[in-house]
């Protein structure tokens, strides 16, 4: 009988027989056979990996020379992340920030300068009054880092669904209106935390409680200065008719607003008629006004 020229099929893998899976071919030649000679069997190798294997995490092995042990393995050092250097930016512990407290009280011989003291200020007014002038310019002109907030600004985030108060006042423009108001008092608050202040400025309603000062109270504190800039009719009509977008309003609107904020007048807080200011003496004018509710904080 003839068997089929070429070397038989070896037999299937069992553990710890035959060559480890994965070894070239080369590794499994055994070499031409000479006469005179006989391989006979390897010699007994203890279990382990093959020589050449490397592990996970080991390096391949290195042979040491006859008669001396091999050196003992010494594990890879780890990297341990080392904390940051103390000028590295990015680790600034800011200060939570809390209900603004009352400002303090002035020295018994002197007077409270506003324009370096650290204030939370709600300037309030009619559409057209010139809040937002006048808290712009009063925020860049003082001596201590001062931040300008607008319930309209924040309000105005809303993008797709705006809740434009102008076309009626519902749960959609008042939920609108009160996510606006907490969200600006709580950055005010955290702008005050920090020694930076605040002027906000918002149209609020001396007989709605929904937009009354109660509110702005609640998320910003007791220490929140409200004052009411309120010129004349005319003079509101007028800027009014400057403006654009859905901060324009109708005349009957505007009208109707002024005739409300007159509810000011007897309440207490610190009115200024600035139909005959500019802007930068209206600031010099809210200076003033606050030195003396800084003295004598309003009742509200």
């Amino acid at each position: 009988m003839q068997h089929a020229v070429g070397s038989p099929l070896p037999p299937p893998h069992q553990p710890g027989h035959g060559p480890a899976a994965g070894w070239p071919a080369a590794a499994q030649h055994q070499g031409p056979h000479h006469p005179g000679t006989h391989p006979g069997p390897p010699p007994h190798q203890p279990a382990g990996p093959p020589p050449g294997f490397a592990g996970a995490g080991v390096g391949p092995a290195v042979p040491h020379p006859p008669g001396h042990a091999p050196a003992p393995h010494h594990a890879v050092p780890q990297h341990v992340p080392q904390p940051p250097a103390p000028d590295t930016t990015g680790h600034v512990q800011l200060p939570p920030g809390g209900p603004v407290p009352m400002p303090s009280a002035p020295p018994a011989t002197g007077t409270p300068d506003p324009t370096s003291t650290t204030l939370a200020v709600l300037l309030i007014g009619p559409a057209g009054a010139g809040k937002t002038s006048v808290a712009k310019f009063w925020a860049d002109h003082r001596r201590v880092p001062t931040a300008h907030i607008s319930l309209d600004d924040v309000r105005e985030w809303v993008r797709s669904g705006f809740a434009d108060p102008q076309s009626g006042w519902n749960d959609h423009s008042e939920a609108q209106y009160r996510l606006a108001r907490r969200t600006c008092g709580f950055a005010a608050r955290n702008f005050l935390a920090n020694n930076i202040s605040c002027i906000l400025d918002d149209a609020v309603f001396p007989d709605r409680p929904v937009v009354g000062l109660g509110g702005w109270k609640r998320h910003v504190g007791p220490g929140l200065l409200p004052v009411v800039l309120l010129p004349g009719l005319e003079i509101v009509l007028e800027r009014n008719a400057e403006r654009s977008g859905n901060r324009r309003l109708s005349d009957e609107e505007v009208a109707r607003i002024h005739g409300r904020m007159a509810g000011w007048y007897g309440s207490g807080l610190p009115i200024i008629d600035n139909s005959q200011l500019d802007v930068p003496t209206t600031a010099r004018v809210l200076d003033d006004v606050l030195a003396r509710s800084i003295a004598s904080p309003p009742q509200w």
